[in-house]
């Protein structure tokens, strides 16, 4: 269970303290973390917390939002993003990078945020860490995530320093070209994550997350894949989900490391 992740996100009402506590329990070695509850947890008390607890920290969740008019308070916001991910000593800033705006220019947003990405990544650089851009669902575009594919994030990531790509399942699996640019995304591959999806889709579609194994994604496959790529890092298993969010902390870590031992690790 050595590359094990679990993300903050799928344990939503833990305390960075109470998510720490069930890594160690169940022998998970790393977290990913989120930058709200850092924040009401404190930021270096985090980062003590985690490294006396012998965890890694995989990624920082969230940066991004950067498809305004007007970026400069976005841009300032990511900058604090990145020093806080130095400060965890993680590498790796999970890039949301936002929806369509009221003017409904998805061409001119995709363009505003490679520009945003452009600026931010030579101070990420400074920083050590990358800007990992998340490819989200179609179904995302309007309100999360201009970029849809992950072709869309490669061609910023291989242009810009400092940049890669985050490969989640849930958000990729559909895409009838992934196989290539699984391959493509082979050295740019910042963060991969695990989760499946559920049918029938929830009325809240951000919600229909589920534990691997309960869905309709091949990750078998697709971890297959992404490992063959030379990818050695960390696999957080992500999922927003109501019920599994208001179950016990403990029966829910155990559960996502079952899955992971069950599923993942075999074809890594």
């Amino acid at each position: 269970m050595a590359r094990l992740s679990l993300n903050q996100a799928t344990v939503k009402r833990a305390t960075v303290a109470e998510a720490v506590e069930g890594c160690v329990r169940h022998g998970i070695e790393s977290i990913g973390l989120w930058r709200e509850p850092v924040a009401d947890h404190g930021l270096e008390r985090t980062a003590k917390l985690v490294a006396d607890a012998g965890l890694r920290v995989s990624s920082l969740c969230r940066g991004g939002f950067l498809t305004a008019t007007d970026n400069r308070a976005a841009l300032d916001d990511n900058r604090r993003a990145i020093d806080e991910a130095a400060a965890l000593r993680t590498g790796t800033l999970v890039m949301v990078v936002g929806g369509v705006q009221g003017d409904k220019d998805l061409v001119g947003a995709r363009h505003r945020v490679a520009d945003a990405i452009a600026e931010l990544s030579g101070y990420a650089a400074q920083a050590g860490v990358v800007l990992a851009l998340e490819p989200m669902h179609p179904v995302f575009c309007a309100d999360r995530g201009v970029l849809s594919t992950l072709s869309q994030a490669l061609d910023l990531a291989e242009r810009l320093p400092s940049v890669g790509v985050v490969v989640d399942a849930l958000h990729v699996w559909w895409d009838p070209d992934l196989d290539a640019q699984i391959v493509r995304a082979g050295p740019h591959i910042a963060s991969y994550q695990v989760c499946d999806w559920l049918t029938p889709v929830p009325a809240d579609v951000l919600l229909g997350r589920g534990y691997p194994g309960d869905g309709d994604i091949d990750l078998v496959r697709l971890t297959r894949q992404v490992a063959a790529t030379g990818y050695a890092g960390d696999v957080e298993v992500e999922i927003f989900n109501a019920a599994i969010w208001a179950a016990g902390f403990d029966e829910v870590i155990g559960e996502v490391a079952r899955r992971y031992r069950e599923i993942v690790e075999p074809v890594l």
